[in-house]
């Protein structure tokens, strides 16, 4: 098989340890784990995490008890939203109130081993390798990924080897997988530049070992797909799909084995251990319109909305059954994006199984999608979608059906039913996609993805979940009040935010509210630089901060 090193086999180490130091490579807070050479006696210590406390102990030390077979944990996800950018966390009551960032779960938390090869996740008692560095020369790059046959071979190599003294690794489902994303992240699609160093990845990169797409070997930024063990049941006019976890974009998707060109897709591998019935659900239908999955203690609604609705709207669904006790419970919400993911069942599909991925227990509304043909909901989640430039206009979702997309004059299951991305939450489709039969998709997209901004809900509840109580809103002016309730970092801005390149405007509220496309960073007549709003015409525009419409003048946003 290609690249395993004598260096490998000899120091059962795939990813830390020079062959010609013996020196580890560890982060620091502003260096990642792949680049920088520290002594293994100076690994990181719990002070380093607050969101994801380290404890240290040996490879061998016994895994934890975990109170629920399949637990979720927490997205990670901090910030509010609207349709546009970053907002104070709303009341109860109020738009957009009952989003991701607003509930409380089961927050991430990582032990390290002692050798720095293993990761136990102490929420769902998974233990990883910490690495995808499978050559072992302490660089995470292209030359470490797999095809889905070397993939597949993987364990066993790792497990002749006694890998951090276990030898039960296995290549992870897409369920164990997903487990690791973290929905602080910033998607870097659209970045014009190679560098990522403001850009926060979709997995927690003080603990994990990650890595961008190689752009030396010709890939590009957002290549860095990590293989599961789900192929979609489902064979398409592309061939096989492995479905794979992109923790550089933030999404899961159906990836051909091969290549347009005809060369073999490659894969980031991380082996997994430990709680075999993780991913496994155990449903009750309670006979009241109601199913409980005893796996991971959530309780959902057995039938979707029944029709499709923007994320603002799905967000006041769920307070409009709470008004109404549905079902005999106030407490409804929208779930969150990983406990979505968490229901979907990876053997059905509409083309296999004439049905929604989901137990048959569940109810799925039937649909038209956009080859005009009978297929089943994406389901909207509370889990905004964040851009590197700020832009908080996505909202993440799960498909139940086919995640079409439109390529070679046809529309091709693409992505697979299982599939989680990103689209619209609201406004017009047809200002950047292009209609096509009964649908639009994203003519940008190498895949042409199909895009809907009209999305079915099925609300969630247990008996854990909390919220924040947020009471202030912002002021008239749109500057947040002074308040403790405000989350760092997200503050509003009263005007343009200063930069010296395009990367300054990609945290959170360095863009104007209602900015569609973002904000680059731009020189004013004075000389000083700021962060615009970008436009391709005047509806991508937000108001000025008199609350006068701004215009689109040569891509830029400028008062009228």
């Amino acid at each position: 098989m290609r690249k395993m090193l004598v260096c490998f086999l000899a120091s059962l180490v795939l990813w830390s340890v020079s062959c010609d130091n013996g020196t580890q490579r560890v982060p620091t807070d502003e260096t990642a784990l792949n680049d920088v050479d520290t002594p293994l006696a100076d690994e990181l210590v719990a002070d380093d995490y607050t969101d994801a406390p380290i404890t240290e102990t040996g490879s061998d030390a016994d895994e934890v008890a975990v109170v629920l077979p399949y637990p979720i944990v927490d997205t990670g996800q901090t910030h509010c939203y609207d349709d546009h950018t970053g907002i104070i966390c709303p009341s109860t009551g109020a738009a957009y109130f009952g989003q991701d960032a607003q509930y409380i779960g089961n927050p991430p938390s990582y032990t390290v081993s002692n050798d720095g090869l293993t990761v136990l996740d102490n929420v769902t008692g998974l233990t990883w390798q910490r690495s995808p560095d499978t050559n072992g020369d302490g660089i995470i790059d292209a030359s470490d990924k797999l095809t889905h046959e070397e993939a597949l071979a993987w364990p066993a190599t790792v497990n002749a080897a006694s890998y951090g003294g276990f030898n039960d690794w296995r290549l992870p489902t897409i369920k164990e997988q997903y487990s690791l994303i973290n929905f602080n992240g910033q998607d870097p699609s659209g970045l014009m530049s190679n560098d990522t160093s403001s850009i926060t990845p979709f997995i927690d990169d003080t603990v994990f070992g990650f890595a961008y797409g190689d752009t030396a070997a010709g890939e590009r930024i957002i290549d860095s797909q990590y293989a599961s063990s789900n192929l979609y049941v489902d064979t398409t006019t592309v061939g096989d799909l492995l479905f794979g976890v992109n923790f550089a974009d933030g999404r899961i998707k159906g990836y051909g084995l091969t290549m347009p060109n005809g060369d073999k897709k490659f894969f980031f591998v991380t082996l997994v251990r430990g709680n075999p019935d993780y991913g496994i659900n155990d449903f009750e239908d309670n006979d009241d319109g109601t199913i409980t999955d005893h796996a991971t203690g959530l309780m959902w609604m057995k039938d979707d909305s029944g029709e499709g609705m923007n994320w603002a709207a799905a967000l006041a669904y769920a307070q409009t059954k709470n008004a109404e006790s549905y079902l005999g419970y106030n407490d409804w919400r929208l779930p969150h994006v990983k406990e979505l993911q968490s229901i979907l069942d990876y053997s059905r599909s509409p083309g296999t199984t004439g049905s929604a991925a989901i137990d048959p227990l569940f109810n799925a509304t039937k649909i038209q999608n956009e080859a005009c043909e009978d297929d089943y909901p994406w389901y909207w989640s509370g889990t905004t979608h964040a851009a590197y430039n700020g832009s908080g206009a996505s909202g993440a979702y799960v498909c139940f059906g086919r995640a079409l997309g439109y390529m070679q004059s046809t529309w091709i299951d693409i992505h697979g039913a299982g599939a989680q991305r990103s689209d619209p939450k609201g406004g017009s489709l047809s200002t950047n996609y292009t209609a096509q039969d009964c649908g639009y998709y994203n003519p940008i997209a190498p895949q042409g993805d199909g895009v809907r901004n009209s999305n079915f809900v099925r609300l969630v509840r247990s008996g854990e979940a909390t919220f924040t109580t947020e009471t202030d809103e912002p002021d008239n002016d749109n500057t947040p009040s002074d308040s403790d309730n405000v989350q760092p970092d997200a503050d509003i801005p009263t005007g343009p935010t200063s930069c010296d390149i395009d990367d300054d405007c990609a945290v959170v509220g360095a863009c104007p509210p209602g900015a569609l496309m973002g904000c680059g960073c731009r020189e004013t007549p004075s000389g000083d630089k700021v962060c615009m709003p970008l436009c391709e015409n005047s509806d991508d525009c937000p108001v000025d901060m008199n609350g006068n419409a701004m215009i689109c003048d040569n891509e830029i946003c400028r008062p009228a």
